[in-house]
């Protein structure tokens, strides 16, 4: 049993009384357990719509999804999303921001504690707790967004982006830090990512989605073992890798 059913989604957008964008049709995929599932695709094709209409902050039109083969019809328990643009409260300290959905849970306020100390010692913020977010680097604060996400135990962590407004430097060592945190977590991701670079350095499989409206034209297999190195990025099969899946996007990217 998958971890993730997706079965026929689809979506559209009123624009008027008149007009409407269909955005997503007839979209289905499965995620295994502990996989590391990321998807690219041609920019506004839906990829972000997608992983909202996962985590329940929009609902689709038509389809159905399944954590577990259990029907989700609500915001599940389950599933956490760290959003690209961090979305931390500025009048909250970073530990008070990782605690945010531990409250909204109504936990205890030592175990708050307890839990989200453990959660930034694991993404390296030991010693920020009480810095603001207007103290922290980008970096800093996504780490605060993926403590804040891991601190209510999700089974599936959704990612929407999430170092796509990081420079180059930072963006690779988090894509390290997030590789140990997964291994060590054993969590399933799903990753949506402009990058085909970091989709194939990541992911188990890549998911490549068509232009709108967005259905799942291909799935690709990562064939590289764990754990993965920074000098992969170098290998010609690396390299070939990306050439296949950026030939298979650019017949439908639109300028």
């Amino acid at each position: 049993m998958p971890a993730l059913e997706v079965s026929s989604i689809s979506k559209a957008f009123r624009q008027s009384k008149t007009v409407s964008v269909s955005v997503l049709e007839d979209l289905s995929l499965e995620v295994d357990e502990l996989e590391f599932f990321a998807i690219v695709g041609p920019s506004g094709c839906g990829k972000s719509t997608f992983l909202r209409i996962l985590d329940g902050l929009i609902p689709s039109d038509s389809g159905s999804i399944r954590i577990n083969g259990r029907l989700v019809t609500e915001t599940a328990p389950e599933l956490a999303m760290v959003f690209q643009t961090f979305d931390l409260f500025p009048w909250r300290t970073a530990q008070q921001n990782v605690e945010f959905g531990l409250e909204m849970k109504n936990v205890p306020k030592a175990e708050r504690r307890e839990i989200s100390s453990h959660y930034i010692q694991l993404v390296g913020l030991t010693g920020f707790e009480e810095a603001y977010p207007h103290q922290l680097s980008g970096g800093m604060q996504q780490r605060v967004g993926l403590a804040r996400a891991l601190a209510v135990r999700p089974q599936i962590l959704l990612m929407d982006e999430p170092f796509g407004s990081l420079d180059v430097q930072t963006r690779d060592l988090l894509q390290d830090e997030l590789l140990r945190i997964w291994e060590r977590e054993q969590k399933t991701v799903v990753f949506v990512t402009h990058s085909i670079e970091e989709a194939i350095y990541l992911a188990d499989r890549v998911g490549i989605f068509s232009p709108r409206p967005t259905r799942l034209e291909r799935l690709i297999q990562i064939p590289f073992d764990r754990p993965r190195q920074e000098s992969l990025k170098g290998t010609q099969e690396f390299l070939n890798l990306r050439r296949e899946i950026w030939g298979r996007l650019k017949q439908n990217v639109r300028i």
